[in-house]
């Protein structure tokens, strides 16, 4: 248990908590889930299959009927033909991270992950026994890999690449380009690669790109999707995961020997999600994408602090090496002196140092009251 890490963002969001219960108006900008409401065609789909009676066991990888819709859906938006038997439903889309490192590392195996990234890939890594092999995504390529470094980071004991676009903590993303030289790289060099694509609809420039459409890489991509983020389903814990055969039937396994299965109401409702109307997405990404412009021009604006505009997910990344506390200092001292709960860069590896992260899954009001408590916290400084 030792190896296992653990995600700031709740440490913080109880520490917000904390001061909330002492008077304090703290502005959240710690937690990366939508601040959006289910949407009410989902709500009612999965009351309505509780009050039909789905509510007991199903199948371990899935109700049937939403493994068919997953897999249309992701035929549909990645390109690919994708059997019904290739998706692996869980509760939520961290059981498909820990599962997949599960099934396919041994001890001393390596896997190449992204950093600063989501610090789950590294916590199960080194939990599982493999030797955990940071990617730096760089600010100076959009926080995006040099390809050097990727080249750089490959042994012959590789096993696993995780790639995670658009990004967790950056909001940045993979290019075609990108995705071709990993593509290449995974079939010279006879490595999986698993795609966390949870932020795929919440992107405001281009169209999504997946390296699992690409030739070759079907048969050794696990693509990792969910409900969390497009349709503001955080609480309802439903995701999927798209494997080849063997390897989803591991990913089966593992869930038999866990949790057993996912709520059928929930999938039941996750089949309304996909298959209903589409116009709450669309208007959250819209209001997500304003949020956006109005964070990074407001940090840009404060001295010492800049930040360049993700493309994608509902994060900023600004960097703050100009100013003289370090990151973790200034996220405590933005707590503690202006009421704002966010993250440090280094809450997502090493590579982060130098770096705050702020979720703008907050109103727009919210976000330009932070904004202004921030600029004359630092001013102080």
């Amino acid at each position: 248990m030792d190896r296992l890490g653990t995600e700031s963002a709740f440490e913080v969001l109880a520490k917000a908590k904390q001061l909330e219960a002492q008077g304090r108006n703290i502005i959240h900008l710690e937690i990366g889930q939508p601040d959006f409401p289910t949407p009410i065609n989902i709500i009612e789909a999965a009351y309505k299959a509780m009050k039909d009676g789905h509510t007991g066991y199903c199948p371990s990888a899935g109700v049937p009927e939403f493994r068919e819709v997953v897999a249309h859906h992701i035929t549909e938006t990645r390109g690919i033909s994708v059997h019904p038997d290739e998706v692996t439903v869980t509760p939520g889309a961290k059981p498909i991270i820990f599962f997949t490192i599960l099934a396919l590392i041994d001890d001393g195996d390596e896997v190449i992950y992204p950093e600063p990234g989501f610090p789950v890939y590294e916590s199960v890594i080194d939990f599982i026994g493999g030797k955990a092999v940071p990617l730096p995504l760089r600010e100076e390529v959009d926080f995006r890999f040099r390809l050097e470094d990727l080249v750089d980071s490959i042994s012959d004991r590789t096993k696993l690449l995780i790639l995670n676009s658009p990004q967790n903590p950056t909001g940045g993303t993979l290019t075609p380009e990108d995705l071709k030289a990993i593509a290449e790289l995974a079939q010279k060099h006879n490595f999986y690669v698993l795609t966390d694509e949870v932020y795929s609809r919440i992107l405001y420039e281009g169209k999504h790109h997946s390296v699992i459409n690409l030739p070759g890489m079907k048969e050794r991509t696990i693509l990792i999707e969910g409900h969390s983020k497009t349709y503001a389903m955080t609480g309802w814990r439903l995701g999927y995961g798209i494997a080849p055969q063997e390897i989803a039937d591991k990913i089966t396994q593992l869930t038999i020997n866990s949790n057993s299965c996912t709520a059928t109401f929930t999938q039941i409702a996750g089949i309304e999600a996909l298959t209903g109307q589409q116009t709450s997405v669309t208007e959250m990404v819209d209001e997500f994408q304003k949020r956006r412009d109005a964070i990074v021009g407001g940090l840009n604006a404060i001295e010492g602090v800049s930040c360049i505009k993700p493309l994608g997910a509902f994060y900023v990344f600004p960097n703050v090496t100009q100013l003289p506390l370090s990151c973790e200092a200034l996220a405590d001292y933005l707590m503690n002196e202006a009421d704002i709960a966010l993250l440090p860069g280094t809450s997502f590896g090493k590579y982060g140092d130098g770096y705050l992260r702020l979720s703008y899954a907050n109103s727009l009001e919210n976000i330009q009251e932070a904004l202004g408590r921030m600029e004359t916290a630092i001013m102080k400084l």
